[in-house]
């Protein structure tokens, strides 16, 4: 069963409700997905702890349902 992209800006917008989130369909088949996740959240946090927060938020879907996700993750700018 795929992943929906509103049901994957769902789950993260969950878990970083200030987020500024994007995602693309990458091959139109609900299993590829790219995400660009902006939040203050981040702040103070190394690329490896802002993806591990955003598969967190994910809660057991990675390589599941959800089977790729091309991951881009920042802070806001200041």
């Amino acid at each position: 069963m795929a992943m929906t992209a509103t049901e994957i800006e769902d789950l993260i917008r969950a878990a970083l409700p200030d987020a500024q989130i994007t995602i693309t369909d990458l091959a139109g088949d609900g299993d590829h997905f790219a995400a660009e996740v902006i939040s203050a959240k981040f702040q103070g946090k190394t690329k490896v702890q802002q993806h591990q927060m955003v598969y967190a938020a994910l809660q057991g879907r990675m390589g599941g349902v959800l089977h790729a996700l091309a991951l881009t993750t920042s802070t806001p700018p200041k």
